[in-house]
């Protein structure tokens, strides 16, 4: 499951996300944010390992330390559709290592993983502002879905 693609200085190592990541995921996640969220990436990494009957979570290390990571699961049967899907949750890539092959290397791995269980399907979901993020998985080959999501704002209780 293991796989390396030569960078210009290094190589990028990828290889399954384990409960321990989340501190150095959080970390990622502050220098891209500003906001310390230790704690959702703890439940969101743990839903990430326990929800999904195959863990497909990956991480990227370049000299040992991990510099980027996707955070997935397989569902099989979402919306009454009864076919297997693999659900993207997260992508997250160090700063320092943006444009450096590392979001490709860990979505190239994610995809011989899913055809290894025979999944035909990655979907996610973006924030249409997100527009560094929409080009990278446009050019991953992802496009939008023939569904729309509606959502409906739930009145205040007071």
């Amino acid at each position: 499951m293991d796989s390396e693609r030569p960078d210009s200085d290094s190589s990028i190592r990828i290889r399954i996300l384990t409960a321990a990541d989340e501190r150095r995921l959080a970390h990622i996640d502050q220098r891209l944010t500003g906001r310390s969220r230790l704690e959702w990436y703890r439940r969101r990494l743990g839903r990430a390992l326990a929800e999904s009957d195959v863990n497909v979570s990956l991480g990227a290390e370049v000299d040992g330390s991990l510099v980027g990571a996707l955070l997935c699961t397989v569902q099989y049967g979402e919306f009454g559709v009864a076919e297997p899907v693999a659900v993207l949750d997260t992508v997250i890539v160090d700063p320092g290592f943006q444009k450096q092959g590392v979001g490709a290397a860990l979505l190239d791995q994610l995809q011989k993983n899913l055809a290894g269980l025979r999944v035909e399907k990655v979907r996610t979901e973006v924030d249409w502002t997100e527009m560094a993020l929409l080009a990278f998985l446009a050019r991953s080959g992802f496009a939008p879905a023939a569904r729309l999501v509606l959502e409906h704002r739930v009145a205040s209780a007071s």
